[in-house]
């Protein structure tokens, strides 16, 4: 896969991206033993031989992986409480992944992983308006009115949600809880349960099944797996990468 050079060698950990155009133009680059000074040439890092001055450049693979994460688990890759994290639940990796985005600590379900920098940039900046699917239990019987406010948005934390995708699933008067399918794309912090409580319910379990185009499949909480390219394309295509 081709790639622009600058975003190769930032991904190395060279520098910023901004640094490593400059050292380019400097013409301290060589591609395949020439050297290049055009800060948008692209390379194929799997194949290219890139040195900087006199040193050969290791490319860490990219990876890309979902969880299934479990309730109760922090979203965190070390915690100074010494509480379960995710990082207790992903399998043994050459490379250093880190979470794109979070779950509450309550919360479960999928959760994206990788070590490309810009996919997590872009998954979790709101310009790119990834859906996010939940499944809430909540609470009391949820009203046609309820919906209609969460699903044109609600304000929590003194700002408006953006509009959002309601569909109850089932209610019981009996028991007074509600099964509810909830899609938003934003990432505010606690969104989801916020945005019940902003409507007089309250969320006592929730589950993320889907980000973008990724869905969990069958994972158990606690298990993962690699993302299979389809779904990598897939997954940069609805973040224009």
């Amino acid at each position: 896969m081709l790639e622009r050079l600058q975003k190769v060698m930032a991904r190395a950990g060279i520098a910023s991206r901004r640094d490593c155009q400059e050292i380019i133009r400097q013409g301290r680059v060589r591609v395949d033993g020439d050297v290049t000074h055009d800060t948008g040439f692209k390379v194929d890092a799997d194949i290219s031989e890139i040195r900087i001055d006199k040193r050969v450049l290791v490319v860490p693979r990219l990876v890309y992986l979902v969880m299934n994460k479990p309730k109760n688990v922090v979203t965190t890759m070390d915690d100074p409480q010494k509480r379960r994290t995710v990082a207790d639940y992903l399998p043994a990796l050459d490379q250093v992944v880190k979470p794109a985005g979070r779950l509450d600590f309550a919360t479960e379900g999928l959760l994206l992983f990788t070590n490309d920098g810009e996919l997590i940039l872009r998954l979790t900046h709101p310009r790119y308006g990834i859906w996010k699917t939940y499944f809430a239990k909540v609470r009391g019987p949820l009203t046609k009115r309820q919906i209609d406010r969460l699903t044109k948005g609600v304000h929590i934390e003194g700002r408006k949600t953006s509009p959002a995708k309601v569909e109850l699933i089932s209610s019981d008067t009996k028991s007074g809880r509600s099964n509810v399918k909830i899609e938003i794309h934003e990432g505010r912090k606690h969104q989801v349960r916020l945005m019940f409580e902003a409507v007089g319910s309250m969320v006592y379990e929730l589950e993320r099944t889907k980000m973008g185009p990724i869905t969990m499949g069958k994972l158990r909480p606690g298990q993962s797996r690699m993302l299979s390219k389809i779904e990598v394309d897939k997954l940069k295509a609805a973040v224009n990468l």
